[in-house]
């Protein structure tokens, strides 16, 4: 037998090889991010700034930029491991599909009941807003895995959890809904007008479906004016890159232990949680410069923040009441188009992941949905898994590399994140196989109103 027929179908690691530590990449990043700013004051915010919305242990991670690795709490190690180690897949079937020498594998963070990625960094947060003594936290959420995944997490440790649901996906996805309120969690379409600025959006955007600029806005303003509450986010955030790192070290010890190393690494990205997961370890690699990869973050042609923004300050949330961090940005007023990968539908990105893609480490591309549905279903009858939306972005852009293996003859060897499975998007996949969905790419016009919305100050010019 071939040294490539003994790597199984499935890499578990056991449960001592998981990580006690997450990684932090800003690190070994020679240029840093750039730090988040207060609006107000146009200065780096402080920690005693930060406190007043999240939990105090989250702001110094999210503001430590030198400390390569956190500890990871004996008792969050204990609730990963009702669903980690999670395996790294060799998608046999799918390489024998394609007919190509590229050898494709997955890290599948779907088995467990928030059926995403999201429930590694949900854990952490509600742990740090337990050990402060809070009595809840407030989140928004785009597609629901964050939501769910959160509500998960608080119903374990006894938090109340509150859920601003973009109004597109609380509509789209009722199951989803109906999964945070049996945790527990009180569930509520965004924008809305239970809040100040969820009226002030519904005012300027009368019948908007939202974003998760929407959401994160009332959801912070819901956080902020209820004593014992603090705001927790589920991506874009350093602090929850940090998190997800388990999903990359766990990827790449488990491709250590065979001697597979990955010449492609891709992900879906749409406010950077998992795509700065997966690739963390390796980037870390690449920084220090012991190994070198492609990575390449695939995000919706609806919402290009990477492909078509402006690397500058701009606010984390449309109603403006979020720090400013640099990033790539398409204006926090844009209101993207209702597609269905409602966890993408973000106006900006991750600051580690725009600071690294604009330092030419990182790759971008954007697809449209008709076509990444299609990746979906082909991966979904020949693996076995029905997946997310959000993921099958980055699926397509595994598959076309793939191809371009078999027009090229290289035998490269590709890593993707399926970041959760898409049981809950079945009225999506409904519309495909209807032949109902289209597909929206907005006009330079259209996104020129979104950008004139950023703030503008010395140094911050489009």
């Amino acid at each position: 037998m071939s040294e490539e027929k003994k790597i199984p179908y499935k890499i578990y690691l056991d449960e001592h090889e998981m990580p006690d530590s997450w990684y932090n990449v800003r690190a070994d990043m020679k240029n840093k991010p750039a730090p988040l700013l207060n609006p107000g004051t146009l200065k780096p915010l402080t920690i005693e700034e930060m406190s007043g919305i999240f939990c105090e242990e989250l702001c110094r991670q999210e503001l430590d930029d030198t400390t390569p690795y956190f500890e990871i709490p004996e008792e969050i190690r204990k609730f990963y491991k009702m669903y980690r180690p999670s395996p790294l897949v060799r998608a046999y079937c799918l390489e024998e599909k394609l007919k190509t020498p590229a050898k494709i594998y997955y890290k599948f963070e779907g088995n467990n009941t928030s059926g995403s990625h999201k429930l590694n960094s949900a854990i952490a947060q509600a742990y740090y807003a337990k050990k402060q003594g809070l009595k809840g936290v407030t989140t928004e959420t785009g597609a629901g895995q964050w939501g769910t995944a959160l509500s998960m997490a608080c119903a374990y440790l006894g938090l109340d959890c509150q859920v601003y649901m973009v109004k597109c996906s609380y509509e789209q996805k009722p199951f989803r809904r109906e999964v945070m309120r049996t945790y527990g969690a009180n569930v509520t379409p965004s924008p809305s007008d239970t809040t100040n600025v969820g009226r002030k959006i519904l005012e300027e955007f009368p019948g908007t479906t939202g974003s998760l600029g929407c959401a994160i806005s009332e959801a912070v303003e819901s956080a902020t004016a209820q004593e014992g509450y603090r705001y927790v986010l589920g991506s874009v955030l350093t602090q929850v890159l940090l998190h997800q790192s388990v999903i990359g070290l766990e990827a790449k010890t488990a491709m250590d232990k065979y001697g597979i190393k990955p010449d492609v690494i891709i992900g879906c990205a749409g406010g950077g949680s998992n795509l700065g997961g997966l690739i963390s370890p390796f980037m870390g690699e690449k920084l220090r410069g012991e190994a070198d990869y492609r990575f390449i973050a695939v995000e919706p042609a609806s919402c290009p923040s990477l492909t078509r923004g402006k690397y500058v300050y701009d606010f984390c949330d449309t109603g403006k009441v979020c720090p400013l961090a640099k990033m790539y940005t398409l204006g926090s007023g844009f209101i993207p188009a209702a597609n269905h990968a409602g966890g993408l539908r973000y106006h900006g990105m991750s600051s580690v992941l725009s600071q690294l893609y604009a330092d030419g480490l990182m790759e971008a591309v954007s697809v449209e949905q008709t076509a990444v549905f299609k990746a979906a279903e082909e991966f979904a009858r020949v693996e076995g898994i029905l997946p997310a939306p959000e993921s099958a972005h980055a699926i397509k852009a595994a598959i076309d590399e793939a191809l371009e293996c078999k027009e090229t003859g290289e035998e490269k060897t590709i890593l993707f994140g399926l970041t959760g499975t898409g049981y809950f998007d079945m009225v999506a996949y409904g519309r495909f196989n209807n032949g109902e969905m289209t597909d929206y790419i907005p006009t330079d016009e259209e996104l020129a109103k979104g950008l004139k919305g950023i703030p503008r100050f010395p140094g911050n010019e489009i």
